[in-house]
């Protein structure tokens, strides 16, 4: 099936069984006659990114990114778009003219998957992580002149980076924006869901997850049954899979 003229896309990542975007660029080429492939890479470290980087501008025409190589693969790209340099996280590369360019679409994804949710009372958003997602969120939230604050496993207050055990009532009904960047909830671990008192959200909240496998998460799950508008990361992810293909077709 490799057949000169084949274009090959793929999805670079460390385990991908939860992941559509396989599915979904292979039915888009079959349904509009593309002559493409795409495949889930799976490596175990940054020391196989490094080394599957060497050769896949030879081989490949763009690929997307997720965790937990979004930050990781920085180094081994030859160029950053503007976009991908203020945020300092990747998710999709277009290999070009034998060069690697980083990009994150990440960002335009999430921003159009909130547009129809967003009501003037969520001026301060908490993000539940600070990895690649978190800070690709974080930015599309400040350009909408939103106030963002982060709770982490490494807490720093004077970044409004705030610890797990420091969230409480007072905190949760302070930020009507909630958003899991975390993969606590991704298939197949079902019952996992970040360490929130998500029980103190209320019916002027909005809480997304970013994730998509399960559609509903635990997470989700008791923010809506609390009242909370709610959306998970399917959206997101097509948003930016949109965004992808016009990169990797410029």
């Amino acid at each position: 099936m490799s057949q000169q003229g084949t274009r090959k896309f793929g999805l670079l990542g460390k385990t991908l069984g939860h992941s559509f975007s396989r599915s979904h660029f292979m039915e888009k080429f079959e349904k509009e006659e593309i002559d493409a492939l795409f495949e889930n890479i799976e490596l175990p470290d940054a020391n196989a990114v490094e080394e599957w980087m060497k050769s896949a501008p030879s081989e490949y025409t763009g690929v997307s990114v997720t965790i937990p190589y979004k930050e990781v693969v920085i180094p081994f790209l030859d160029e950053l778009s503007p976009e991908a340099k203020a945020i300092g996280a990747v998710n999709c590369i277009h290999f070009k003219d034998g060069k690697s360019i980083g990009h994150n679409t990440d960002a335009y994804g999430f921003g159009q998957s909130i547009k129809p949710f967003l009501r003037n009372i969520h001026e301060r958003a908490l993000l539940l992580g600070t990895g690649g997602a978190s800070k690709a969120v974080a930015y599309t939230l400040k350009n909408l002149g939103i106030t963002v604050g982060h709770i982490s496993r490494t807490p720093n207050p004077e970044q409004m980076i705030y610890g797990y055990d420091q969230a409480n009532e007072i905190m949760v009904k302070s930020f009507l924006m909630i958003v899991n960047c975390t993969p606590l909830g991704t298939s197949p671990n079902f019952e996992e869901k970040p360490n929130f008192p998500i029980e103190f959200v209320g019916e002027d909240h909005f809480v997304v997850d970013l994730i998509y496998n399960p559609s509903e998460t635990k997470f989700l799950k008791l923010a809506r049954e609390n009242g909370a508008d709610t959306l998970n990361g399917l959206s997101m992810l097509h948003q930016q899979a949109i965004k992808a293909w016009e990169i990797w077709n410029s």
